[in-house]
């Protein structure tokens, strides 16, 4: 909890959404304020405590009322309890979300002591399941079942979420993608009007409107995965078959034994395309690939086709660096959903639900900067959500509480003890901070 605190100090994450949200609660009858409330529940997620339940035990530890700034031993201040966070989270509108999700953009762009020279965001939709009578819960016959299909947007290199938008299980329109990426774009240019941006995604956003969107704008380009059609497939053949005979070759000369079987062909290939509801034409990259039959089967024909607004790189560099690389991605979306619970959406009010989506990005956010103000240089500079809650946060320590001060101990064989001190020495660098050896 204290490296949390540190951490949430130095970036005010949970000052921004405090002050996302409008609390219409009657001052006079208040006992935990807005703010109290958010941190004990992002900080609950950030440590592993995924449902609002667990505050009924949590609310009493010391180190959780410490982290809220209160005493951690004796008196009556103990911590919200569930049903408090069950009426905070059913309280939420429309224009609290809104602006939780602008506070999450702004925090990212906080994240930069000056303006980037060039960032890179990925875009990707998850399915996030339901069990219930949730609001705008629909089934999705490509996952095969009744859920949620949230957009994620993560800067891919620093790994930083820049944002998250809950939306119903449907296939998403361009113009929603467009409008959605138009607000975010609209924040960034506020702060970094000369940032080059680049946008990567699957297929389902290489359509018109995000395309036109982000051509606009002057100093951004996007690479999209693009569905295949008859006229690309016509496009393709001439490369494709140049594939099938190399690969061909390469099985014939390895049944000679000449040299061993190769798994694959893959040739490169570049044009310029422009669909009929495209406003001009793109460069469209081409991978075409034979991969070995098994067994009986035999070899099989792999097309795939990038549309992109970048002329530089070369067709493989583009596609095998630059597009591959927005894989990274689903491993960050793992991070987020099964270490943080960001698919806990058990409430019956989308707004609720979107809620609880923002709080694990908060959650999340709190452990990536932990990972880059903390974390460098250490065993755990690169760790999971996961991995941090496990070694760093759920280990016995003892708690003494005196008029001046607040002593923690921790056990003489703690495995990371002097991990936990060099990471405070970063996180409270004007804090005296040492280990203090006790008898067993």
């Amino acid at each position: 909890m204290l490296l949390l605190g540190a951490v949430d100090r130095r970036i005010g994450l949970i000052d921004r959404l405090t002050a996302a949200i409008s609390d219409s609660r009657d001052a006079r009858y208040i006992t935990h304020p807005l703010r109290d409330l958010l941190l004990q529940r992002v900080f609950q997620i950030a440590s592993g405590y995924e449902d609002g339940n667990d505050s009924n035990s949590l609310r009493i530890d010391p180190l959780f009322k410490l982290a809220a700034g209160r005493a951690p031993l004796g008196g009556d201040n103990a911590l919200a309890s569930g049903p408090t966070f069950s009426r905070m989270e059913g309280s939420l509108r429309r224009r609290d979300i809104y602006r939780m999700s602008q506070a999450l953009v702004e925090q990212f762009i906080a994240g930069y002591a000056q303006a980037p020279a060039s960032i890179t965001l990925d875009l990707d939709h998850t399915d996030d399941a339901t069990y219930g009578q949730q609001e705008l819960a629909f089934y999705n016959h490509h996952y095969g079942h009744y859920c949620y299909l949230p957009l994620l947007i993560f800067e891919a290199n620093s790994g930083a979420l820049v944002t998250a938008v809950l939306r119903p299980s449907t296939r998403p329109t361009g113009a929603e993608n467009a409008m959605i990426m138009k607000r975010v774009l609209g924040l960034l240019r506020k702060h970094w009007p000369q940032t080059h941006i680049l946008v990567r995604g699957d297929s389902h956003f290489s359509t018109p409107e995000l395309m036109q969107l982000i051509s606009a704008d002057g100093h951004a380009d996007f690479i999209f995965g693009m569905g295949r059609n008859p006229l690309l497939t016509r496009k393709a053949e001439g490369l494709m078959r140049n594939a099938r005979g190399l690969f061909d070759l390469h099985q014939t000369l390895a049944k000679t034994g000449i040299r061993p079987p190769v798994p694959g062909v893959r040739l490169f290939g570049d044009f310029d395309y422009r669909a009929r509801s495209w406003a001009q034409a793109h460069r469209v990259v081409l991978k075409a690939e034979v991969l070995p039959g098994n067994g009986e089967q035999p070899a099989k024909d792999n097309a795939r086709f990038v549309v992109t607004s970048l002329y530089g790189p070369s067709a493989r560099t583009l596609y095998e660096q630059d597009y591959c690389a927005r894989g990274q991605a689903e491993n960050l979306i793992k991070q987020l959903k099964g270490d943080l619970s960001a698919d806990r959406t058990s409430a019956s009010t989308f707004t609720a639900n979107f809620g609880r989506l923002l709080l694990s990005a908060a959650a999340y956010v709190l452990h990536q900067q932990l990972r880059q103000i903390g974390l460098q240089g250490t065993p755990l500079a690169v760790a999971q959500p996961k991995t941090v809650i496990l070694s760093l946060f759920k280990i016995a320590a003892k708690v003494k509480q005196y008029k001046d001060r607040i002593l923690l101990q921790l056990p003489t064989s703690c495995p990371v003890k002097e991990l936990l001190a060099q990471v405070c020495r970063r996180l409270y660098p004007t804090t005296r901070v040492r280990m203090v050896p006790t008898s067993p």
